[in-house]
């Protein structure tokens, strides 16, 4: 018996010590276990709570609103769902709960709840739905369509394929199909997708954009589709994101990211051309054009299962590729140059150029976070620089590294400096052959527009090089 109570005071101690909130009521929903965190995630004392029935501390819940009480009643587990409630002192509070029975030898004899504090996130998210809603009233129509958005004369390149991404581009924005850009980060995804949507139809409607991967699973189905009054405890009559873009355009970045479950949901917006709110029986009519994003690529997610296949043939109608800035080098010298311009503004400074040995080392190095980390090295160096030139010195420690040698600074370096120039020409081509390959996946179409050359050149080139397509 003196083991067993030792064992209960131990696992006593080790739950008060968890930073999530634990809450444990026994079968008629009286509090018989609660730990410092969840104390500290209501707003109460632990005296306030321990051995009183949960709808005396909390009276905003109800036996049907209560996680706690409807595992009591049901047996059934709960996991990660959203629960928003006033404690006695009229403090409001949202959670994320995972409540599960408590079992003893078959029986059920209370339940168990494991709470995350998402209320500050919860009252950011409904002041991000306010503004953008605010923004969207008729007095806020008025202003310049489009104010504040790319344009497509703004993106800057001398790259082959990406002036082909631009061109498809601009063509697609004269329909209404949902639209695909895929892209590794920082490549500028929502610039061309701004772009499109400047150069639409809708251009003078709104542009709403979310990452599907910045807010919280139980939060996004709120955000996107609207919330009604009682849906949950503290629900709103609350327009969701969908509403907002009315006549205009929804840019949902890293939809990979979204739960499947959700996406099933937004598919049958797709299809329908309607909304409905959480909560609500009646569906609202939307006139939404969507535009999607991904840093990955989108067969790989449908594969792994995160994005689902009838999803992805629906917001895959128009597709657009972004290709990294290690295989558009040419753009890096332009991009250079605007973004010095650009903190010479900002800066007040007099900055005219980088030295050779940035130059070279900017043609090399493999820029794995693309045209961001480009932009981000160039700010970070007008920092530090005290002439009219950005040198090495001024620049971010691993970028300096990276030039010390290696296949990442210098990718068509050739060991033999004496080498024929046709030869070296050669190998620099079958190199660049094999990079385009390596990162299609063998696909020679894709390759070709990488490498900015028609598919029959490629095929050409490959059979003329006598390299084989192995999978």
């Amino acid at each position: 018996m003196g083991e067993v109570s030792f064992t209960e005071k131990m696992l006593r101690e080790v739950l008060k010590g968890i930073d999530e909130g634990i809450h444990v009521v026994d079968a008629e929903g009286r509090t018989v276990f609660y730990n410092r965190f969840a104390a500290r995630l209501d707003g109460m004392e632990e005296g306030e709570v321990l051995g009183n029935h949960l709808l005396e501390v909390f009276p905003s819940l109800t036996p049907k609103t209560s996680t706690l009480l409807k595992v009591i009643r049901t047996g059934e587990p709960i996991y990660n769902q959203q629960q928003s409630y006033t404690n006695r002192h009229g403090k409001r509070i949202v959670t994320v709960n995972s409540t599960m029975p408590v079992l003893v030898e078959g029986r059920r004899v209370g339940a168990m709840e494991v709470s995350k504090d998402i209320t500050r996130i919860q009252e950011l998210s409904e002041k991000v739905i306010d503004l953008e809603r605010r923004m969207r009233s008729p007095r806020e129509r008025k202003r310049p369509a489009g104010r504040g958005l790319y344009r497509f004369e703004q993106i800057l390149t001398l790259s082959p394929v990406m002036k082909r991404e631009i061109h498809r581009a601009r063509r697609a924005a004269a329909t209404r199909s949902p639209v695909l850009v895929v892209g590794e980060t920082g490549t500028g995804k929502e610039l061309l997708v701004q772009s499109l949507h400047s150069a639409s139809p809708r251009g003078k409607g709104p542009f709403i954009a979310q990452n599907c991967a910045a807010i919280p699973s139980s939060l996004l189905e709120g955000i996107l589709f609207g919330t009604v009054r009682g849906a949950f405890t503290g629900a709103e009559d609350r327009p969701g994101l969908f509403e907002l873009a009315e006549g205009g355009s929804l840019f949902l970045d890293e939809i990979h990211a979204m739960p499947v479950d959700l996406q099933a949901k937004l598919l049958r917006v797709l299809e329908d051309g309607a909304v409905r709110r959480v909560g609500d029986v009646k569906t609202r009519p939307v006139d939404v054009r969507i535009l999607a994003a991904t840093n990955e690529e989108p067969e790989t997610s449908v594969q792994e299962g995160r994005l689902r296949k009838d999803l992805y043939y629906r917001i895959h109608v128009v597709r657009l590729e972004i290709p990294p800035l290690r295989e558009r080098r040419e753009d890096i010298p332009l991009l250079t140059r605007h973004f010095i311009q650009k903190y010479n503004y900002r800066f007040e400074t007099l900055v005219i150029g980088v030295s050779e040995e940035v130059k070279a080392l900017f043609a090399g190095y493999n820029w794995p976070g693309n045209v961001r980390e480009l932009e981000h090295a160039i700010e970070g160096a007008m920092n530090q620089v005290e002439g009219d030139r950005i040198e090495l010195e001024h620049l971010p420690r691993h970028l300096i590294a990276s030039g010390s040698g290696g296949e990442k600074f210098a990718p068509f370096r050739e060991t033999d400096p004496d080498l024929p120039l046709p030869l070296l020409l050669s190998r620099v081509e079958e190199e660049a052959l094999r990079r385009a390959l390596k990162t299609t996946g063998n696909n020679v179409r894709r390759a070709a527009e990488r490498l900015g050359i028609p598919r029959q050149t490629l095929q050409y080139k490959l059979k003329r090089l006598g390299l084989n397509l192995k999978r």
